[in-house]
């Protein structure tokens, strides 16, 4: 049997999770491995020393940002046409990556940042999702009626601002927004990349992601 390409990963890191979405949509297997962040795995610090997931590990190879794992995935196998997007799918991917994170970071670290205005960096945040709200007027997803690698990208970084302050997020008047939101959050294809599993350790029996569907 060949050996699996190794994906390191932490659960609840969205960059993590945009990873084993694209995977998962891939149907492209992988030996998964959990990590705890505070207890990172020699083994997983010897293959990217950077100490960031999500990282593959596939022979010589190491994938080590996520947006390249999910090209990566998408690459050896695309069923559900992720990658046929517009060049402005890649560019609402820079925007989440860029200063929708670091305000987003400075919102929900706010501690962190003692001389940021938090008001100001939620704001600059709002900025992004009602841009993304406008885009979901006439069409189900950011670029189209389908959704493809901006939808999957951009998703676990809106979950995460929008956990920050459920309350406040749904009084923003993002109502096409927290559908597509919600959507995502309610599809099995979330469940199956959110199961938890314990953290890696040498002696364990590999586990295989994604596994085999239900029976």
């Amino acid at each position: 049997m060949a050996t699996l390409p190794i994906l390191w990963t932490f659960r609840r890191c969205p960059y993590a999770m945009r990873a084993r979405l694209a995977i998962a949509a891939s149907g492209c297997q992988v030996e998964l491995r959990e990590i705890l962040l505070k207890d990172k795995p020699a083994p997983f610090l010897a293959a990217s020393p950077k100490g960031t997931v999500p990282v593959i590990v596939a022979g010589d190879q190491v994938i080590e940002e996520s947006r390249d794992v999910m090209l990566w995935a998408l690459a050896q196998n695309d069923p559900e046409g992720w990658l046929d997007m517009p060049a402005a799918g890649y560019d609402l991917i820079d925007a989440c990556d860029g200063p929708f994170k670091r305000a987003l970071d400075h919102t929900k670290y706010a501690v962190r940042f003692p001389n940021r205005d938090v008001a100001s960096d939620r704001a600059e945040a709002l900025s992004y999702l009602t841009d993304w709200n406008a885009r979901l007027k006439h069409t189900a997803f950011l670029t189209g009626p389908r959704r493809t690698m901006a939808d999957m990208a951009i998703l676990p970084f809106v979950r995460q601002f929008a956990n920050t302050d459920r309350e406040w997020f749904d009084a923003q008047g993002l109502s096409r927004l927290t559908t597509w939101l919600d959507s995502f959050l309610n599809s099995t294809r979330f469940a199956e990349v959110m199961k938890k599993y314990t953290p890696w350790h040498a002696d364990q029996v590999p586990v295989i992601f994604p596994g085999p569907p239900p029976a």
